[in-house]
């Protein structure tokens, strides 16, 4: 089986399958665009995730002409077929479910809107996606890893210095990348020591950090911004190396090379330090709402899947709390 094409090559591709596309169904997937960043408040990586796969949809429907495709043809028998050439080009349970779950979140949107007079999602099934966890560090690799940025930093160079401010952070806090990147100045409270996040779904929530990861933003803010600020900058608290905000992909190439400095430590990015960052706090004691509510979870089962707790805190809590212990 030949390797899938590289992301960017199939967004490239989407990208001239939806111009293609007739000038109807091109004027619904704009509604449903704005829909889904404006009424739903879906991320942009989301939003373009979501019409990836409804475009790919409509394409397979219409035999791979897009210029016959139409909304109209989306039924049971045509969404099970596409899920099953995803199954054939080797597609992963995980990607089946979401791009099971998008079309379903399209096809609800279309019945209300008229476009389909049926909507055959709630009869689409799909495999069940394997949970799996990201690399987790132990305390003292994240130290290291901390320890690696500090030590760029100390040369004053303003990448080096906000590459710290960047680690610090994702550890301290256990915030999303998208939501680290999207940090304003005036989202930092230096006095109590937290920052302003907007999660998912447009949701705020206040996450506290600590010294270490105080002391990186000063030095980044007053040394590392201030040589790289321009007018593209605006009121964004971390930026590029030209002067933009900072996008998320430069953020994990960061935690990437940061990490992998550190001997024998599994490669991660910024997940694995969101991960990392919540399995230390259960570790430290924390209880689950609380990393809940750090971690910005709308339920309490997202979290209990996204972490876990180690076998020797579980008997450390048996033989403290269970009378035959």
């Amino acid at each position: 089986m030949s390797p899938p094409p590289p992301a960017r090559t199939r967004r490239v591709d989407l990208v001239r399958l939806r111009r293609a596309l007739p000038a109807d169904v091109a004027a619904a997937l704009d509604r449903y665009e704005r829909h889904l960043a404006m009424e739903r408040g879906l991320s942009p990586h989301t939003v373009r995730a979501y019409l990836g796969d409804v475009v790919a949809l409509l394409v397979h429907l219409a035999d791979g002409t897009p210029d016959n495709a139409t909304v109209e043809a989306i039924d049971l028998t045509g969404l099970r077929s596409w899920l099953a050439s995803q199954h054939s080009a080797g597609a992963s349970r995980t990607t089946m479910a979401r791009r099971a779950a998008s079309a379903r979140t399209f096809t609800a949107w279309a019945a209300r809107n008229g476009l389909l007079t049926v909507d055959p999602g709630p009869r689409l099934s799909a495999p069940r996606p394997h949970r799996t966890l990201p690399a987790v560090l132990r305390p003292d690799q994240a130290g290291a890893a901390m320890a690696v940025a500090e030590l760029g930093a100390e040369q004053g160079d303003p990448v080096a210095l906000r590459d710290q401010a960047v680690v610090e952070l994702l550890y301290a806090t256990g915030v999303r990348v998208a939501e680290l990147c999207g940090l304003d100045l005036d989202d930092v409270d230096y006095s109590q020591r937290v920052i302003r996040v907007l999660g998912k779904g447009s949701r705020e929530r206040t996450v506290p950090f600590g010294v270490p990861a105080e002391r990186a933003i000063r030095r980044w803010v007053e040394y590392g911004r201030s040589a790289l600020v321009n007018d593209r900058s605006q009121r964004a608290l971390l930026l590029g190396a030209r002067g933009g905000r900072l996008d998320p992909r430069t953020a994990r190439r960061v935690v990437h090379d940061v990490v992998g400095a550190v001997p024998e430590t599994a490669d991660t990015g910024p997940h694995g330090l969101r991960h990392s960052a919540a399995t230390h706090l259960l570790e430290g004691g924390a209880d689950l709402r609380t990393v809940q509510e750090l971690l910005g979870h709308a339920t309490l089962a997202t979290t209990q899947l996204y972490t876990h707790v180690t076998v020797e805190r579980l008997k450390a809590i048996h033989d403290r709390t269970h009378p035959r212990s």
